[in-house]
């Protein structure tokens, strides 16, 4: 199937939003990682509800013809779901504030899922 990264990002943010996964971000990388084109960051309230997000968006994966790879099962406070084009990082709220994610990947290609407009640089 040959959809483009931007309807893949919208259904990634959707099946995220789908399981109540908050605060989702898009951050382009392209051009400044060699593995992806984008990262999308999302936060759940607990494991089990970080590992029904990873479900739905295998679901995703699956409608696009591929096999998403799913890290950190075991823990079940920062999963890594590969889906090509897409990584999406799903955490829990205290592992989201300790790594920052936003903060090393900051660069003006950051914006709010669901927007056009670009996200607040610095958040408190």
């Amino acid at each position: 199937m040959d959809k483009s990264i931007e309807t893949m990002s919208r259904d990634v943010v959707e099946a995220i939003e789908d399981k109540k996964g908050t605060d989702v971000l898009i951050i382009q990388v392209d051009g400044r990682c060699a593995i992806t084109d984008r990262f999308v960051l999302a936060t759940g309230r607990n494991g089990r509800q970080l590992m029904a997000m990873a479900q739905g968006l295998a679901e995703v994966a699956h409608r696009y013809g591929f096999a998403a790879h799913i890290e950190g099962r075991e823990a079940a406070e920062w999963l890594l779901i590969d889906m090509g084009e897409i990584i999406v990082h799903l955490f829990l709220p205290e592992v989201r504030d300790s790594f920052q994610l936003e903060r090393l990947w900051q660069q003006p290609a950051v914006s709010a899922a669901g927007s056009d407009e670009p996200a607040e640089q610095d958040k408190a």
